[in-house]
Order: C-alpha cells, then sequence, then structure tokens
C-alpha cells in the first residue's frame, strides 16, 4: 500500500478522499472534467426503491460559510440507476463504487440495498437514515438507536457487501445510534450528514426554500463533524467515514486524526468541481509539513 492508501472495510483505497452522495452525481458528469479514477471512491446519488421527483422548488438557500438544500432525493429509482446509470459509470470508472441508498419504510431499505448488492462495480452499500429533507423516512431513523438498528439488521440480512450506516448529526446522543448500528452488524459508520438550518427572505417575510428547512452543510460544519468523529470512533469497533464541511488536505488529515478511516467530501464539490482532485493532490505535500509518512498511521491518532 502507498502513503495515501487506507483500508476500508476489507477494501484498499488508493486513497481516502471520497465526495459525497448527492454532490457528484453517478460520477460520469465529473468525469468529463478530470479523471475521476484517481479518487479513492465515491458515493453516488441517494437511491431510492422507487423514482422520486424530490422537492418543491425553490431548493437551495445561500448562507455564510455554507448552504442549505432540501434537494429530497430525487433520483430515477432502483431499477434505472442498475440498467442505465451503473453502465454509464462503467465506461469511466474502473474502481468500486460506494452506493448510497435511502428509504422510507426498513422494507425500502432492504429491497434496494438487496438489488444493488448484487452489482459488480458497487463496493459497499452506505444506507443513509439521515436525510433531513424528506418526510416519513430518512433521518427519522437515524434519530432513534432500535430504529438505526432495525434498518441495519435488514439491510445486513439481504446483502454481502460491507454496510456503512448515515447517521444524522441532529441528535442528542450519537454515539448510542452508532453503537446500536454496530451490535445490528454493521461494518461502518458514516458521519456527519447535513444539520437542519433554515433561511428566510427579508423581502416575502418567507422561507426562502419551499420545503421551509432543509439540510445545513459547508465548512461551518467542519468543528461539529470533528466531534462527532471522535467520538464515535473512540466507542466503535468499526470504520469510520467522517465528513462535514471538508474544503482542503488539512481538513482531510484533521478528520482522520479524529478518527475517520476515509474521508467525504460534499458542498465543495458544489463550489469547485476539481475540489477532490485537488485535495488528493495536496495530501502528500501536508503530509511532509505535518511529518506524516502514511495516512493509515494517523486514523484516531488525536487522544
Amino acid at each position: 500500500m502507498g502513503r495515501l492508501s487506507v483500508d476500508l472495510c476489507g477494501i484498499t483505497l488508493d486513497n481516502p478522499v471520497i465526495p459525497a452522495s448527492g454532490t457528484f452525481g453517478y460520477g460520469y458528469e465529473f468525469a468529463e472534467i478530470y479523471d475521476i479514477n484517481v479518487l479513492g471512491t465515491f458515493s453516488f446519488k441517494g437511491t431510492t426503491k422507487d423514482p422520486r421527483f424530490g422537492n418543491p422548488t425553490p431548493r437551495i438557500a445561500e448562507c455564510n460559510a455554507g448552504m442549505i438544500n432540501a434537494v429530497g432525493l430525487q433520483n430515477p429509482g432502483v431499477e434505472k440507476v442498475i440498467s442505465e446509470e451503473l453502465p454509464k459509470l462503467k465506461k469511466c470508472f474502473n474502481k468500486k463504487v460506494m452506493a448510497n441508498v435511502s428509504g422510507f419504510a426498513v422494507e425500502d431499505y432492504a429491497y434496494t440495498c438487496e438489488k444493488l448488492d448484487k452489482e459488480e462495480q458497487v463496493g459497499w452499500l452506505e444506507v443513509n437514515v439521515s436525510c433531513p429533507n424528506v418526510h416519513g423516512g430518512g433521518m427519522s431513523f437515524g434519530t432513534n438507536p432500535d430504529a438505526a438498528a432495525e434498518v441495519t439488521a435488514a439491510v445486513k440480512k439481504v446483502t454481502t457487501k460491507p454496510v456503512i450506516i448515515k447517521l444524522s448529526p441532529n441528535v442528542t446522543d450519537i454515539v448510542s445510534i452508532a453503537k446500536a448500528c454496530e451490535d445490528a452488524g454493521a461494518d461502518g459508520i458514516s458521519l456527519i450528514n447535513t444539520l437542519l438550518g433554515m433561511r428566510i427572505d427579508l423581502k416575502t417575510k418567507k422561507p426562502v426554500i419551499a420545503n421551509k428547512m432543509g439540510g445545513f452543510s459547508g465548512s461551518a460544519i467542519f468543528p461539529v463533524a470533528v466531534r462527532m468523529v471522535y467520538q464515535v470512533a473512540n466507542a466503535v469497533n468499526i470504520p469510520v467515514v467522517g465528513m462535514g464541511g471538508v474544503s482542503n488536505a488539512e481538513d482531510v488529515i484533521e478528520l482522520m486524526l479524529a478518527g475517520a478511516t476515509a474521508v467525504e467530501v460534499g458542498a465543495a464539490n458544489l463550489i469547485d468541481p476539481c475540489v477532490c482532485r485537488d485535495i488528493i493532490n495536496d495530501l502528500p505535500s501536508v503530509m511532509d509539513k505535518y511529518g506524516i509518512n502514511n495516512l493509515s498511521e494517523i486514523i484516531g491518532g488525536a487522544k
């Protein structure tokens, strides 16, 4: 393994940098800009059992050091992802991809994961129990240890590939939920998803986005991500994928010191589509600056 390599649930990544779900489409769109094979992997757009148009517009609101989105898991449904999106991806990406899955009932999660588990291109299943932008599912599973564990167990029964549960930061006790997922068989924990935020238009005196509230992401939430990754990594014995406000190589190293095995980059992709490539290019010099020989050696190094 090279200086940048890490092992994520038994699969070697050339580097720990992973574009986060919802900010990288199904990959081939970014392949028109640069060779996406430089990435460790990426988490593709949140996929549900059935097609979803998503929430009404407007769906995006700007704010200092971040943004709020309420896209609402717009996607073509798992059948079309398998028949149309993955074949396009295969033409431009020769590594295993992380499949991000959402649902509105335990049975939805199990159905979608079972379908994607059979796809050769899929390396990991990132099960999102933490989306704050949908009603009747998503975050409602991720804020209760028993519910998160139920989803985890149901998915593990029908899959053979590593299952990484993506958790919400909009909770009081993130550790109890992470431990419940681990006890139910999760192979990894992914966090944090977006915080819940809102903006109001002073001219209209109404919420900026039609959904009223949405997921707050961007550099402003980075300290929350570091704290939660640190808490969870010190409480579980499975890998943690860290994310939340990451925008440069220093952020990647900080999250790894907090305990992350790999690091996802989200909102920064929407500002600069080449940011993940640039972070990977910058990592060796930043490692030299801080006397780091291999990234795998610093995971959880902050005590």
